[in-house]
């Protein structure tokens, strides 16, 4: 929100609580905060959602 871009859909990271935009969003945050920092597992931060996605499996965790 800070650089004004827009975003799709937010994940937040499990192991530090970090909030980052999904690969459908210009920037990727989520997946370059996994990249960065090696926290492998995001969850859906969407109303009603209540999934979790895992970098290294690739896969629904």
């Amino acid at each position: 929100m800070a650089m004004g871009a827009r975003w799709v859909h937010l994940r937040r990271c499990l192991d530090c609580g970090h909030i980052g935009c999904c690969d459908s969003s210009p920037n990727k945050h989520a997946t370059a905060h996994y990249r960065a920092e090696g926290h492998p597992v995001m969850q859906s931060f969407e109303p009603g959602e209540d999934w979790k996605w895992c970098f290294v499996h690739n896969a629904m965790a």
